[in-house]
């Protein structure tokens, strides 16, 4: 397609002089709604049909993302022997608001894999448990304590349990999580996922004490990890994604991919098309009109995106955003129900993961809100720039060390070569 219209651009030179596409008419001053039926270059092509508005203020999927600080959590001085991150989804039950978190209490900040023991975590997510905390407008929380502990040795999640998600179907509760069995930074985080089970939200939580979703075989992506279980309930069947990173050591990539299963407790069957996004380093998902939405964080080509799959499997980027929360567990009150009929996503709760820097080696809770919902129609919300007034955020982002002896390197080399 792109040749063919190339190739009409320069046969229309050939016999005009002039480099006109089937001589049409400039395109509109008024930017029409709908797209007009002319000739487009990929630029106003893609505008017209990869998002779902020509203009961003009118997309659905696209926002922009206001944060307030929480009140109700203690982080000792952020000191970082306290630390709590990876929120799950906000769930409404009971007259108030429920989210579960990794939450970390240790004698010392972390300090690495090598200099790790029974009481001294290797990574901000290490000799951790699952806790969660109840609020009534989503803004002041008051914590409940533990949900999930570390259970004995050797039972899975033994050395931590973290990043949890919930999943509510037929009346009970489950909270898919990571569990590790090594400190973390032995060999990049492998762990399987592992599912506890309740009448409540408020527990007790009964472990399965079984891997719920199993690394993939020898020399496929998802070999050594599957972090980040996200369940949903969706055409009837449990939808749980997961992030795992694989291309080998030191850079490795992130994608997402899909087991599906009809009980919550398993065996989950993983698509064949998995991965099914190409990037994100903490991706999250919510139901949007008959198919799936998701917020894809950081790495990979596709960071920053919004992206939207009527199948829930083939994703396409919807919208480009900026500031996107970290890890966010968004309030999604139609995740456990399959009824086509998604209405999108308005609050939740995030993480600064390392809060403050990385010397503090330790993460925050924080609320975010946006619009990207069906029902709410938010005008701030839509504005399609940030304005960074203060110059001190941008020297923060400075030339390292070594970047500035490479353009000092540069000058020399120019100089001489000039004075030769």
């Amino acid at each position: 397609m792109k040749s063919f219209k190339l190739f009409n651009c320069m046969l229309a030179f050939f016999f005009t002089g002039s480099l006109t596409l089937n001589a049409q008419e400039g395109f509109p001053f008024k930017l029409p709604k709908e797209k007009p039926d002319r000739e487009l270059s990929a630029a106003m092509e893609r505008n017209y049909t990869q998002y779902m508005a020509p203009r961003p203020e009118h997309n659905e999927l696209y926002t922009q993302f206001k944060y307030t600080e929480l009140k109700g959590f203690d982080y000792n001085g952020y000191d970082g022997t306290i630390s709590r991150r990876d929120p799950s989804k906000v769930i409404f039950e009971n007259g108030k608001y429920y989210v579960w978190y990794t939450y970390r209490n240790t004698p010392t900040k972390p300090q690495g894999a090598k200099k790790s023991n029974d009481s001294i975590p290797s990574a901000d997510w290490d000799l951790s448990e699952i806790w969660y905390a109840t609020s009534t407008d989503g803004f002041t929380w008051e914590e409940q304590g533990v949900a999930i502990p570390r259970p004995p040795k050797p039972n899975i999640g033994w050395r931590s349990v973290s990043t949890a998600d919930i999943l509510k179907f037929k009346g009970k509760y489950y909270l898919y999580y990571q569990g590790f069995m090594e400190a973390s930074g032995k060999r990049g985080d492998d762990c399987p996922v592992a599912v506890s089970y309740a009448d409540s939200p408020d527990g007790p939580w009964t472990p399965y004490n079984k891997i719920a979703v199993n690394n993939g075989k020898e020399g496929e992506w998802d070999q050594y990890s599957i972090h980040d279980p996200h369940p949903f309930v969706y055409k009837d069947k449990i939808y749980l994604y997961y992030k795992s990173d694989f291309d080998g050591d030191p850079k490795l990539v992130r994608m997402s991919g899909l087991a599906i299963s009809k009980n919550p407790l398993g065996p989950f069957e993983k698509c064949p098309l998995n991965p099914v996004i190409n990037s994100g380093h903490e991706t999250v998902m919510f139901p949007f009109k008959e198919g799936m939405a998701a917020m894809v964080l950081k790495d990979g080509n596709e960071h920053f995106t919004i992206q939207y799959a009527e199948d829930g499997i083939n994703f396409e980027i919807a919208s480009i955003v900026e500031m996107m929360p970290g890890a966010p567990g968004p309030f999604v009150p139609d995740a456990f129900n399959s009824n086509g009929n998604g209405r999108g996503i308005t609050w939740g709760i995030s993480h600064l993961s390392p809060a403050f820097s990385w010397k503090h080696g330790m993460s925050i809770l924080m609320r975010f809100d946006c619009d990207l919902s069906l029902d709410v129609h938010d005008a701030e919300m839509k504005r399609h720039e940030v304005y960074h007034m203060n110059p001190e955020y941008f020297y923060k982002h400075g030339l390292s060390g070594k970047q500035l002896q490479r353009i000092k390197k540069a000058n020399e080399q120019l100089k001489n070569k000039n004075h030769n």
